[in-house]
């Protein structure tokens, strides 16, 4: 009795183990629970592999032996894949490529609403040489402070948004610069993310690419079928030839898994801060070290782009917002 009741437990913690570690094979990664703990991979590998150190102290009391090895093997096994499925991703990389006469430099920062300031947005923005800057839970209002100061730096930005409310969280705003052409928010804008705004700016010529300023709800348990709804209106902007979308999609690859299409993370785009050494590095809160909180915000384009470089800014932690910037060049492919 007491070696089936062993196995049992073994069998359970597997099971677990797995979940967390793959959820997309047991597809649940978009259900609660495991949606809100996946979000923090380091934090469960962690787990995983402290439980595991503890199991083995365990081992040392004889009648406890066998089942306490067999459960550190488990999870350190746990442990050890999400390890690598993090460095795959990337666990930092702090280089930008100079910028050339063909790239473009997007930069998503959600900025809290008033917690963070026009002048500091539009420095940091001037500072990473930004061509587009998407900035969830930021009015019109404070868009265009941002254009203006960044104007004043010498770097001018045309603004546009998408509101669904008074709130700043109920807006969100994209900044573009006017050497890429001109640039319209689209009316179907209006009907895209559930609960808070998405920007789909498209050029007024139909020469370029269309860029899609995101914000998803949070995975909240009262919210979960709105955010899954959310990431799939996301992922159908991802439908074109030519799109580039930043923002707050308040989920991580993991959550993306089965919305993308032709080798994309979500709908044909890829993560572009994963394809350069950046996609494990926490983007929020910005309480947490990097390595340990969650990547959610994201730059994703379509194949017609190559991305070169990203950076996720950590040296901003104090400026009010619980997100960190993150800025990613982009060459026309071929």
């Amino acid at each position: 009795m007491r070696r089936l009741f062993g196995i049992l437990v073994t069998i359970v913690v597997a099971i677990a183990a797995a979940v967390l570690t793959w959820p997309s094979f047991f597809r649940v990664e978009r259900d609660f629970p495991v949606a809100q703990v996946v979000s923090f991979r380091m934090i469960v590998v962690g787990a995983l592999a402290i439980l595991g150190i503890l199991l083995l102290l365990l081992a040392l009391a004889r009648p406890m032996r066998a089942l306490a090895l067999a459960l550190a093997v488990v999870l350190f096994a746990g442990a050890g894949i999400g390890g690598a499925v993090l460095a795959t991703r990337g666990l930092g990389s702090d280089e930008l490529p100079a910028p050339t006469d063909t790239s473009l430099r997007v930069m998503t920062w959600n900025t809290a609403g008033s917690a963070t300031s026009p002048q500091e947005i539009a420095q940091t923005a001037v500072a990473m040489s930004a061509d587009v800057v998407t900035l969830p839970e930021t009015t019109i209002e404070t868009g265009e402070a941002v254009a203006i100061a960044m104007r004043d730096l010498g770097r001018p930005m045309w603004a546009h948004h998408t509101r669904y409310g008074e709130w700043a969280a109920d807006s969100t705003t994209i900044l573009i610069s006017p050497r890429l052409g001109d640039y319209s928010v689209i009316e179907s804008s209006q009907d895209g993310t559930s609960t808070v705004p998405s920007a789909v700016a498209m050029p007024v010529d139909g020469d370029g690419p269309t860029f899609v300023a995101a914000h998803a709800v949070a995975p909240r348990q009262d919210d979960m079928e709105h955010w899954r709804e959310d990431l799939q209106w996301l992922a159908d902007q991802c439908g074109e030839d030519d799109v580039i979308m930043a923002g707050d999609f308040n989920a991580t690859v993991d959550h993306m898994s089965g919305l993308g299409v032709d080798g994309g993370a979500l709908g044909r785009c890829v993560d572009t801060a994963s394809e350069t050494g950046n996609g494990a590095v926490g983007t929020w809160p910005t309480r947490l070290p990097e390595l340990v909180g969650a990547p959610i915000d994201h730059v994703l384009a379509t194949p017609g782009w190559t991305p070169t470089g990203s950076i996720v800014l950590d040296a901003l932690d104090g400026s009010g917002s619980d997100h960190r910037p993150l800025v990613v060049q982009l060459e026309p492919a071929g």
